[in-house]
Protein backbone atom coordinates (compact mmCIF):
# COMPACT_ATOMS: atom_id res chain seq x y z
CA UNK A 1 0.00 0.00 0.00
CA UNK A 2 2.99 2.35 0.68
CA UNK A 3 3.57 2.94 -2.57
CA UNK A 4 0.46 3.47 -4.21
CA UNK A 5 0.12 6.40 -0.77
CA UNK A 6 3.29 7.44 -2.23
CA UNK A 7 2.20 7.80 -5.34
CA UNK A 8 -1.13 9.60 -4.96
CA UNK A 9 0.19 11.83 -2.67
CA UNK A 10 2.87 13.12 -5.70
CA UNK A 11 -0.43 13.19 -7.68
CA UNK A 12 -2.36 15.53 -5.20
CA UNK A 13 0.81 17.36 -4.88
CA UNK A 14 1.35 17.99 -8.92
CA UNK A 15 -2.64 18.49 -9.06
CA UNK A 16 -2.31 21.15 -6.56
CA UNK A 17 1.14 22.92 -7.68
CA UNK A 18 -1.15 23.19 -11.53
CA UNK A 19 -4.20 24.47 -10.16
CA UNK A 20 -1.79 27.22 -8.50
CA UNK A 21 -0.06 28.15 -11.36
CA UNK A 22 -3.81 28.80 -12.79
CA UNK A 23 -5.32 30.76 -9.94
CA UNK A 24 -7.24 27.79 -9.20
CA UNK A 25 -8.27 25.87 -5.93
CA UNK A 26 -6.64 22.49 -5.76
CA UNK A 27 -10.28 21.33 -4.25
CA UNK A 28 -11.79 22.54 -7.62
CA UNK A 29 -10.39 19.21 -9.37
CA UNK A 30 -11.54 15.68 -8.60
CA UNK A 31 -8.81 13.00 -9.14
CA UNK A 32 -10.48 9.98 -10.92
CA UNK A 33 -8.05 6.98 -10.03
CA UNK A 34 -8.29 4.73 -13.12
CA UNK A 35 -8.09 0.90 -12.04
CA UNK A 36 -8.37 -0.77 -15.48
CA UNK A 37 -6.56 -3.95 -15.29
CA UNK A 38 -5.90 -3.22 -11.52
CA UNK A 39 -6.94 -6.09 -8.77
CA UNK A 40 -9.13 -4.86 -6.27
CA UNK A 41 -6.79 -5.52 -3.67
CA UNK A 42 -4.89 -2.70 -5.46
CA UNK A 43 -8.22 -0.50 -5.73
CA UNK A 44 -8.87 -1.05 -1.86
CA UNK A 45 -5.06 0.23 -1.08
CA UNK A 46 -5.97 3.36 -3.11
CA UNK A 47 -9.56 4.17 -1.27
CA UNK A 48 -7.71 3.33 2.16
CA UNK A 49 -5.43 5.96 0.79
CA UNK A 50 -7.72 8.34 0.19
CA UNK A 51 -9.30 8.22 -3.24
CA UNK A 52 -12.83 8.80 -3.44
CA UNK A 53 -13.64 8.51 -7.13
CA UNK A 54 -12.78 5.09 -9.21
CA UNK A 55 -12.90 5.48 -12.81
CA UNK A 56 -13.16 2.08 -15.33
CA UNK A 57 -12.86 1.62 -18.73
CA UNK A 58 -14.96 -1.11 -18.58
CA UNK A 59 -18.35 -2.50 -17.31
CA UNK A 60 -17.88 -5.73 -17.12
CA UNK A 61 -14.64 -5.20 -15.53
CA UNK A 62 -16.26 -2.71 -12.73
CA UNK A 63 -19.16 -5.68 -12.40
CA UNK A 64 -16.11 -7.39 -10.53
CA UNK A 65 -14.24 -5.11 -8.45
CA UNK A 66 -17.48 -2.78 -7.05
CA UNK A 67 -18.76 -5.61 -4.21
CA UNK A 68 -14.88 -5.90 -3.41
CA UNK A 69 -14.27 -2.59 -2.88
CA UNK A 70 -15.97 -1.09 0.66
CA UNK A 71 -15.24 2.52 1.70
CA UNK A 72 -17.57 5.61 0.33
CA UNK A 73 -16.44 5.86 -3.46
CA UNK A 74 -18.02 6.87 -6.09
CA UNK A 75 -17.53 4.72 -9.29
CA UNK A 76 -17.33 5.72 -13.23
CA UNK A 77 -17.14 4.76 -16.22
CA UNK A 78 -14.34 6.42 -18.19
CA UNK A 79 -14.44 4.28 -21.33
CA UNK A 80 -16.70 3.45 -24.25
CA UNK A 81 -20.04 2.33 -23.24
CA UNK A 82 -21.58 0.06 -25.91
CA UNK A 83 -25.87 0.13 -26.10
CA UNK A 84 -26.05 -3.68 -24.75
CA UNK A 85 -24.11 -2.88 -21.63
CA UNK A 86 -26.42 0.26 -20.61
CA UNK A 87 -28.37 -1.41 -17.71
CA UNK A 88 -25.31 -3.19 -16.08
CA UNK A 89 -23.81 0.45 -16.07
CA UNK A 90 -26.37 2.60 -14.70
CA UNK A 91 -26.14 -0.21 -11.62
CA UNK A 92 -23.00 0.08 -11.48
CA UNK A 93 -21.87 3.62 -12.13
CA UNK A 94 -22.67 7.47 -10.44
CA UNK A 95 -21.41 8.70 -13.83
CA UNK A 96 -20.61 8.07 -17.54
CA UNK A 97 -17.71 10.18 -18.78
CA UNK A 98 -18.49 8.42 -22.36
CA UNK A 99 -21.66 9.68 -24.40
CA UNK A 100 -20.87 10.50 -27.82
CA UNK A 101 -24.41 10.05 -29.61
CA UNK A 102 -27.84 10.32 -30.00
CA UNK A 103 -28.85 6.62 -29.47
CA UNK A 104 -26.48 5.80 -27.45
CA UNK A 105 -27.86 8.61 -24.92
CA UNK A 106 -31.88 7.43 -25.91
CA UNK A 107 -30.93 3.95 -24.92
CA UNK A 108 -29.18 5.61 -21.14
CA UNK A 109 -31.96 7.34 -20.82
CA UNK A 110 -34.78 4.87 -21.21
CA UNK A 111 -33.34 2.29 -18.87
CA UNK A 112 -32.37 5.36 -16.02
CA UNK A 113 -36.04 5.93 -16.67
CA UNK A 114 -37.51 2.15 -16.25
CA UNK A 115 -35.31 2.23 -13.08
CA UNK A 116 -36.91 5.83 -11.37
CA UNK A 117 -33.49 6.95 -11.65
CA UNK A 118 -31.74 9.94 -13.64
CA UNK A 119 -28.39 9.17 -15.15
CA UNK A 120 -25.27 11.98 -15.12
CA UNK A 121 -23.19 12.31 -18.01
CA UNK A 122 -20.98 13.79 -19.85
CA UNK A 123 -20.51 14.38 -23.50
CA UNK A 124 -17.21 12.87 -24.72
CA UNK A 125 -15.65 15.06 -27.70
CA UNK A 126 -13.43 14.44 -30.29
CA UNK A 127 -11.02 17.68 -30.07
CA UNK A 128 -7.90 15.75 -31.72
CA UNK A 129 -9.55 14.30 -34.31
CA UNK A 130 -7.81 11.41 -34.39
CA UNK A 131 -9.73 9.09 -36.33
CA UNK A 132 -9.18 6.12 -33.90
CA UNK A 133 -11.03 8.07 -30.72
CA UNK A 134 -14.19 8.04 -29.99
CA UNK A 135 -16.70 11.65 -29.62
CA UNK A 136 -19.04 13.77 -31.11
CA UNK A 137 -16.96 16.29 -33.30
CA UNK A 138 -16.83 19.96 -31.61
CA UNK A 139 -19.10 21.58 -34.33
CA UNK A 140 -22.07 18.75 -33.20
CA UNK A 141 -21.87 18.81 -29.88
CA UNK A 142 -24.18 22.01 -28.83
CA UNK A 143 -26.56 20.20 -31.31
CA UNK A 144 -25.93 16.67 -29.23
CA UNK A 145 -26.55 18.50 -26.25
CA UNK A 146 -30.21 20.10 -27.15
CA UNK A 147 -30.97 17.02 -28.37
CA UNK A 148 -30.14 14.98 -25.24
CA UNK A 149 -31.78 17.67 -22.69
CA UNK A 150 -35.46 16.70 -24.53
CA UNK A 151 -34.82 12.92 -23.39
CA UNK A 152 -35.82 12.02 -19.98
CA UNK A 153 -34.00 10.52 -17.32
CA UNK A 154 -30.45 11.73 -18.46
CA UNK A 155 -28.57 14.83 -17.24
CA UNK A 156 -25.51 16.44 -18.96
CA UNK A 157 -23.22 17.65 -16.39
CA UNK A 158 -20.41 18.58 -18.33
CA UNK A 159 -18.29 17.37 -21.43
CA UNK A 160 -15.00 14.97 -21.74
CA UNK A 161 -12.22 14.53 -24.37
CA UNK A 162 -9.01 12.70 -24.26
CA UNK A 163 -6.26 14.64 -25.28
CA UNK A 164 -4.11 13.57 -28.29
CA UNK A 165 -1.73 11.25 -27.96
CA UNK A 166 1.79 13.32 -27.77
CA UNK A 167 5.53 12.83 -26.67
CA UNK A 168 5.47 16.84 -25.59
CA UNK A 169 2.09 17.61 -22.97
CA UNK A 170 2.22 21.07 -23.79
CA UNK A 171 1.60 19.86 -27.59
CA UNK A 172 -1.67 18.38 -25.98
CA UNK A 173 -3.13 22.08 -24.39
CA UNK A 174 -5.04 23.35 -27.61
CA UNK A 175 -7.44 19.83 -27.02
CA UNK A 176 -7.96 21.42 -23.59
CA UNK A 177 -8.76 24.83 -24.97
CA UNK A 178 -11.12 23.35 -27.47
CA UNK A 179 -13.00 21.39 -25.14
CA UNK A 180 -13.39 24.31 -22.67
CA UNK A 181 -14.23 26.76 -25.26
CA UNK A 182 -16.64 24.48 -26.30
CA UNK A 183 -18.23 24.38 -22.25
CA UNK A 184 -18.63 28.15 -22.66
CA UNK A 185 -19.88 27.95 -26.12
CA UNK A 186 -22.81 25.86 -24.30
CA UNK A 187 -23.23 27.74 -21.42
CA UNK A 188 -24.28 30.77 -23.46
CA UNK A 189 -26.48 28.45 -25.25
CA UNK A 190 -28.83 27.84 -22.09
CA UNK A 191 -30.32 25.04 -23.10
CA UNK A 192 -32.78 23.73 -20.16
CA UNK A 193 -31.51 20.87 -18.62
CA UNK A 194 -27.98 20.88 -19.12
CA UNK A 195 -25.53 21.58 -16.83
CA UNK A 196 -21.44 22.35 -17.74
CA UNK A 197 -20.27 21.38 -14.17
CA UNK A 198 -17.46 19.05 -15.92
CA UNK A 199 -14.27 19.10 -17.87
CA UNK A 200 -12.96 15.75 -17.82
CA UNK A 201 -9.32 15.83 -19.48
CA UNK A 202 -6.11 15.12 -18.71
CA UNK A 203 -4.81 11.54 -17.68
CA UNK A 204 -1.19 10.24 -16.18
CA UNK A 205 1.38 11.82 -19.17
CA UNK A 206 -1.36 15.43 -19.42
CA UNK A 207 -3.30 15.85 -16.45
CA UNK A 208 -1.05 18.90 -15.37
CA UNK A 209 -1.69 20.89 -18.39
CA UNK A 210 -5.70 19.83 -18.73
CA UNK A 211 -5.83 21.58 -14.72
CA UNK A 212 -4.38 24.70 -15.84
CA UNK A 213 -6.33 24.87 -18.68
CA UNK A 214 -10.18 24.31 -16.46
CA UNK A 215 -9.97 20.64 -15.84
CA UNK A 216 -12.38 19.52 -12.89
CA UNK A 217 -12.30 16.00 -13.36
CA UNK A 218 -8.93 14.13 -14.12
CA UNK A 219 -8.42 10.58 -15.28
CA UNK A 220 -4.96 9.32 -13.57
CA UNK A 221 -4.27 5.61 -13.76
CA UNK A 222 -0.87 4.99 -14.47
CA UNK A 223 0.96 7.60 -11.77
CA UNK A 224 -0.71 5.67 -9.26
CA UNK A 225 -0.95 2.20 -9.51
CA UNK A 226 1.74 1.82 -12.00
CA UNK A 227 2.12 0.01 -15.65
CA UNK A 228 -0.77 -1.84 -16.22
CA UNK A 229 -0.53 -5.66 -15.82
CA UNK A 230 -2.40 -6.56 -18.83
Amino acid sequence: MSSISDHLERVLERIARAAARAGRAAEDVTLVAVTKTQPAEAIRDAVAAGVRVVGENRVQEAAQKVDAVAGDVSWHLVGHLQRNKVRAALNLFDLIHSVDNLRLAQEIGKRAAQAGQRAQVLLQVNTSGAASQFGVEPDAAVDLAGRISEIGGIAVEGLMTIGAFLPDPDAVRPCFVRLRALRDKITASHIPGVAMTHLSMGMTSDFEVAVEEGATLVRVGTAIFGARSG
